[in-house]
């Protein structure tokens, strides 16, 4: 049993004894001031180090309206250009009346008032569920109620309701879900700034009977390729009624996934999708009743991998989708490769340590599957005899070129020496102390990077003690003189999921590293390639993708293929005594060039604590309320 096992054992021991653990827990915090520290620290407790009760202090402090905030936002909805009004939907079916009463206060105790509620009765069984719809409705004139002859599924009852709403906007709620006294003002707010959105989501939580909150789900902006694992949007969700209406409503095919395949349909017609990063819908779990998706967890996943794959299949792309075993509700897309297969270009920079380069070109030349691959070796200036061996065995290889290119090291000048001489189509950057961990690797990265909206690829990578090492790269985060990129969940247990699965799906993110990156030839001539007068170490695959990125194209981080990463072997770290000077160049350039797009990654939302790379909450967080701005 390793060290990290042994102590993951014992703090399932410890945390029986609250004294105890109280005291570990404050030890644990202190170590995570350091970079290695924090490494052994999410490798033992996992990626998100903030336990429920933490979250809740957090809510306490900054997610808890006082009568001054509430007179604030008061006072900024009546000075807002827009107020549209927002149909709340909701479906009824054998509701739990205590729940379902608790919904409704949540809408009828809105700070934005130009709502209304619109409740579709799915053919309750008994007079209880309509006569307490009928009871709200009289009090309160917002509510509209239909109840329906019987009882349709969530589908069909959702489009009942659809079909009294007259607001421009749709807002969706359960019938056992709350929503934050903020929430349809938030929406507002965001709508005034971005009047041309289609679609507005939020973050959401979970809450008990005791009205406890815990298990916060902050997600990224909009997130196409995680759409196609899981509905990562999901709640709360508002839309355009004009474009619900376009089409045609929610799908009766598609119960218990029907908002995920809404969803998907949605974004084959807009773009304007708008992420509000904040907690404004809160799921409720543990309830007496359970929704429908739990009851009918096996429908409602073989619901969603329909929806994907028709998705798909609309949208021109070729692949096939499958249920991931043991993960209820997530799917895997396989995409399939091109015919002929684009030839492909893997460059690997070197200098000596020919142990390491024997080990990377027998991975690539004797057990990888893909085929057709060339090897360009670039040869930063090697005098060690074991290499220059090495050198001329591979060279035997037809497959392999060694290109020379002595002189200082420069990452990006020896990358884009290579991409010149490169004859493949696509070219995949690899470090020389990558290993190889099965044979599909290339296959994955290649069937994403010919995608026509697919700028660049990278992989999941692992420390040789089998913790992760690479899972996409996190902008503006580090130290606050150097922020400029780290990356996500650095050191966590190999096997974790990560936060909404961020470990196990493949996802957008907004950079990766060039220890192994997949980019089509005709984009990296496009951006013009690596900088190698600015950058000529640290941040360059940052700066590339960044340049990609403003270029209009995605990047995709997947799971599916992965190597291990003995990080730096070869040339050792940036924060060594005779690179610092030379790093805090690079840092310069970065924060010059990238400055408002570093402090705003898409991905990682204002409201986590950018020292880290774990989903930590911020304390305070970055996110300035509306009604303060």
């Amino acid at each position: 049993m390793s060290f990290r096992s042994t102590t993951a054992a014992a703090l399932r021991v410890v945390r029986r004894w609250p004294p105890v653990h109280a005291v570990v827990h404050a030890l644990a915090v202190a170590m995570t001031k350091t970079r290695w520290g924090e490494r052994f620290v999410r490798s033992v407790v996992g990626p998100e180090a903030q336990t429920d009760a933490e979250y809740r202090a957090w809510v306490e402090r900054y997610d808890t309206l006082s009568d001054e905030d509430r007179d604030a936002i008061r006072a900024h909805i009546d000075r807002l250009a827009d107020r549209p009004l927002i149909s709340v939907v909701m479906t009824c079916w054998r509701s739990d009346l205590r729940l379902l009463d608790e919904a409704i206060a949540s809408v009828r105790g809105q700070l934005y008032p130009h709502w209304e509620l619109c409740i579709a009765d799915d053919g309750s069984p008994g007079g209880a569920v309509w006569a307490a719809l009928q009871a709200h409705a009289a009090a309160e004139p917002r509510i509209r109620i239909v109840r329906r002859d019987a009882n349709g599924g969530i589908a069909a009852a959702t489009n009942s309701a659809l079909a009294l709403a007259t607001g421009a906007f749709v807002a969706f709620l359960d019938h056992d879900d709350l929503l934050s006294e903020r929430a349809l003002y938030e929406v507002a707010v965001e709508l005034n700034a971005h009047p041309d959105a289609d679609i507005v989501f939020s973050d959401e939580d979970k809450i008990d009977a005791r009205g406890v909150r815990s298990q916060p789900a902050h997600k990224t902006d909009w997130n196409a390729e995680l759409m196609l694992s899981v509905n990562a949007v999901n709640h709360l969700t508002v839309m355009r009624r004009a474009l619900v209406e376009a089409l045609g409503g929610v799908r009766e095919a598609f119960d218990g996934a029907q908002d995920h395949d809404l969803l998907l349909r949605a974004s084959e017609r807009t773009d304007r999708i708008r992420h509000i990063p904040w907690v404004l819908y809160h799921w409720r779990w543990q309830g007496r009743q359970g929704s429908y998706s739990r009851a009918r967890a096996e429908q409602c996943a073989e619901a969603s991998r329909r929806a994907v794959q028709e998705h798909l299949e609309r949208t021109g792309q070729e692949a096939s989708v499958e249920r991931l075993p043991g993960r209820q509700g997530w799917l895997r897309v396989r995409r399939t490769l091109p015919v002929p297969r684009p030839p492909v270009s893997i460059v690997v920079p070197t200098r000596d340590r020919a142990e390491l380069l024997a080990h990377v070109a027998d991975g690539v030349l004797k057990h990888t599957d893909y085929a057709p691959l060339e090897l360009l070796i670039v040869d930063n200036g090697s005098e060690a005899p074991a290499a220059l061996a090495l050198f001329e065995r591979l060279k035997a290889d037809p497959r392999v070129r060694v290109l020379p290119a002595p002189g200082a090291f420069n990452f990006a000048a020896l990358n884009n020496i290579a991409a010149r001489e490169a004859r493949g189509e696509v070219l995949l950057l690899l470090n020389n102390d990558i290993a190889v961990r099965e044979p599909g690797w290339l296959g994955e990265l290649v069937a994403q990077a010919v995608r026509p909206n697919v700028g660049a690829v990278g992989a999941k990578l692992y420390y040789p003690d089998g913790t992760l090492q690479h899972a996409g790269v996190v902008l503006g985060t580090g130290d606050v003189a150097e922020r400029v990129a780290g990356h996500l969940y650095a050191g966590a247990a190999g096997d974790h999921v990560g936060a909404q699965g961020h470990l196990v799906l493949p996802r957008n993110v907004s950079a990766v590293t060039a220890a192994c990156l997949a980019i089509r030839k005709a984009v990296w001539d496009e951006v013009g390639g690596m900088d190698e007068a600015g950058l000529a170490v640290a941040f360059n695959d940052v700066d590339l993708c960044l340049k990609v990125r403003a270029a209009g194209y995605d990047i995709v981080w997947t799971p599916y293929a992965e190597l291990d990463h003995h990080e730096s072997a070869s040339r050792g770290s940036d924060l060594a005594p005779e690179a610092a000077a030379r790093f805090a160049r690079e840092v310069a350039v970065m924060r010059e060039r990238w400055g408002p797009v570093l402090d705003a990654d898409p991905f990682y939302g204002p409201v986590f604590d950018k020292r880290f790379t774990n989903y930590r909450l911020g304390d305070p967080p970055d996110r300035v309320a509306p009604w303060r701005r």
